[in-house]
């Protein structure tokens, strides 16, 4: 049986494997579930090995389960999970990772007993020392610019060496590179890359190239 400290460097390497392979983790909110397989392919198109869908709309879970089944490809997430109702929903149709804007007791402990990959929120000092007891050391940095921005993740860095983090909260094109060239951040959230126009217009060669800026915005870091 694994001791506590392979378990820990298990849940890291997941994430990493998930949504560490690209400087972006594309962050949407779907409200027709007949969108989210061709945005899904989109976004593979464009590059990236991973997406999070919020659970912010009725469409959410049924996108997260047609991007399952239908774009393998692709890991699919799902994001905004305040509970562990909905971490159990969010597993039963096929999210291969779970992101909090925050953490609970009840959501570690739901992580912990289902060993699905689990990114919880933190932005002060007790929550991610709450997340590195619980044995969590890849966090949601949420609200990034509001809370400080890459300077709050500088002065993070010196006390807790082990976390690393995926900013969220106020990134854009302009700034993800001062984020992501942070030792400390191993992805970031891009949350502007499927606007609800051209979600609505199907504009999916759009969302490729808005992905594509992106990603490279990101790696001018």
């Amino acid at each position: 049986m694994p001791d506590k400290t392979d378990r820990v460097a298990e849940r890291a390497a997941a994430l990493d494997r998930l949504i560490g392979r690209a400087p972006i983790v594309p962050v949407l909110a779907v409200d027709d579930p007949e969108a989210a397989v061709p945005l899904a392919r989109a976004l593979v198109a464009a590059g990236v090995p991973a997406l999070e869908i919020m659970l912010r709309t009725a469409a959410a879970l049924e996108a997260i389960r047609r991007v399952a089944t239908a774009v393998p490809e692709i890991a699919v997430g799902a994001g905004t999970v305040l509970n562990p109702a909905q971490f159990a929903a969010a597993q039963i149709h096929g999210a291969q990772f779970i992101v909090s804007p925050g953490a609970t007791p009840a959501l570690y402990a739901a992580a912990i007993d289902t060993g699905l990959p689990f990114l919880p929120g933190v932005v002060t000092p007790g929550e991610i020392m709450a997340a590195l007891d619980h044995g969590f050391t890849r966090a949601k940095f949420f609200p990034a610019v509001t809370i400080g921005g890459p300077a709050a993740l500088q002065m993070l860095a010196g006390a807790y060496p082990a976390m690393r983090f995926c900013p969220s909260g106020g990134l854009t094109a302009a700034n993800i590179a001062s984020f992501v060239r942070e030792p400390n951040v191993f992805t970031a959230v891009a949350d502007w890359v499927a606007p609800k126009e051209m979600l609505a217009a199907g504009d999916w060669a759009g969302i490729t190239a808005l992905t594509k800026a992106a990603l490279q915005a990101a790696k001018g870091a």
